[in-house]
C-alpha cells in the first residue's frame, strides 16, 4: 500500500504537469528517486535517457500523466517531485530565496530589484521548509543555473536544474504553495533580472588596469569544490566527494551544487548511485546539526 506522502506527491505532481511543467519523482533527500539503469555498469556514462530506460533524474521529467504514474510506481519510496526548469514552452526559472546560514534571500532580492529598477511580478510561490521561497517565472529561452551570483541567498534554477514541487515532503519538511498564489499565471521574469542571471563574461587574461573583476565568491567556491572532486584519484573519490558536499552545504550551496558534484564524481569513475548517496549523506549530516 503506497504511503500517504507518496500518494500526495503523485497527486500534486500530476496537477503541476497540467500546467505544462514536466515533473519526476524525488526521494526525501531531494535527489531523483528512480534508480539509474547504469548503476551497475563498470564504466560511467553520460546517458541522459538516450538508452530509452528511466532513471536519468531531471531528464526523466515529463507532463504525460501515464508516464508520471509509471515513474512513481518504480519508486514507491518517493515522497516528492522535481519540476524541470528551462524546458519549452515555459522555460521555467526557479528563483530560490534562502533564509538560512545567515542569508536572507528575500531581502537580497528586494535590494537587487531596487538597485536595478525592476519589480517582481505576482507569480506562483512555494514555501520551503526553512522558511524560504521559490518563485516560478518564465523566460524566452533557457537561463543558466547559479548559486549566490545575484546576491546572498539567491539561487537560480534554470536549464538542466529543477525545483522541488509543492506537496513534496523531504527530510527537512514540507514544500507548500504560498496561500493566494496557486491561481497566479506563471509570470515572465523581468528582463533586468534575466540580464543579471546571464553567465558572466569570460575573465580577461590581463592582470593590469582594466582586468575583469573576479567572480562572485559563491561561484568561485562552487567551482573550487567541483574541481576538488574532479581531481580525485582512485581510493579517495568517495571521501573527497563527501568532504566537498559537506563544505557546499556549510556554505549554503548544497542543494544547488549537488547535481554538479554527483556529475563530477561520476566523471572520476564513481558510480552515479554511490555518488548521489554520498552527497545525500552529507546533506542529512548538515541538516542534523543545523540549529
Amino acid at each position: 500500500m503506497p504511503r500517504p506522502d507518496h500518494i500526495r506527491a503523485l497527486h500534486t505532481a500530476l496537477l503541476t504537469a497540467l500546467r505544462g511543467l514536466p515533473v519526476f519523482p524525488l526521494s526525501r533527500t531531494k535527489l531523483p528517486a528512480v534508480r539509474s539503469p547504469h548503476r551497475d555498469e563498470p564504466r560511467s556514462t553520460d546517458c541522459r535517457g538516450e538508452c530509452g530506460r528511466p532513471g536519468h533524474g531531471v531528464y526523466d521529467a515529463t507532463t504525460d500523466p501515464d508516464r508520471i504514474r509509471a515513474l512513481f510506481a518504480m519508486a514507491p519510496w518517493a515522497t516528492g517531485y522535481g519540476i524541470a526548469c528551462g524546458r519549452a514552452p515555459h522555460h521555467l526559472v526557479g528563483v530560490d530565496l534562502d533564509v538560512k546560514h545567515g542569508a536572507d534571500g528575500m531581502a537580497a532580492l528586494a535590494a537587487l530589484a531596487g538597485r536595478h529598477g525592476f519589480a517582481m511580478p505576482p507569480t506562483v510561490t512555494v514555501r520551503t521548509p526553512s522558511g524560504g521561497r521559490h518563485l516560478w517565472l518564465t523566460a524566452p529561452g533557457p537561463v543558466p543555473n547559479s548559486a549566490g551570483r545575484l546576491g546572498p541567498g539567491i539561487d537560480v534554477r534554470g536549464a538542466g536544474g529543477y525545483v522541488v514541487g509543492p506537496g513534496s515532503r523531504t527530510v527537512a519538511g514540507h514544500y507548500l504553495l504560498e496561500p493566494g498564489t496557486a491561481r497566479h499565471p506563471l509570470a515572465p521574469a523581468p528582463p533586468a533580472l534575466l540580464l543579471l542571471a546571464a553567465p558572466p563574461a569570460p575573465p580577461s587574461p590581463s592582470t593590469g588596469e582594466g582586468a575583469a573583476p573576479p567572480r562572485h565568491p559563491a561561484e568561485k567556491r562552487a567551482a573550487a569544490l567541483i574541481r576538488f572532486v574532479l581531481d580525485s584519484r582512485e581510493g579517495e573519490r568517495n571521501g573527497r566527494l563527501f568532504w566537498a558536499a559537506c563544505r557546499a552545504y556549510d556554505a549554503g550551496l548544497g542543494d544547488a551544487l549537488a547535481p554538479a558534484l554527483v556529475t563530477a564524481a561520476v566523471h572520476t569513475g564513481l558510480g552515479e548511485r554511490e555518488a548521489a548517496a554520498t552527497v545525500a549523506s552529507a546533506g542529512r549530516l548538515r541538516a542534523a546539526v543545523e540549529p
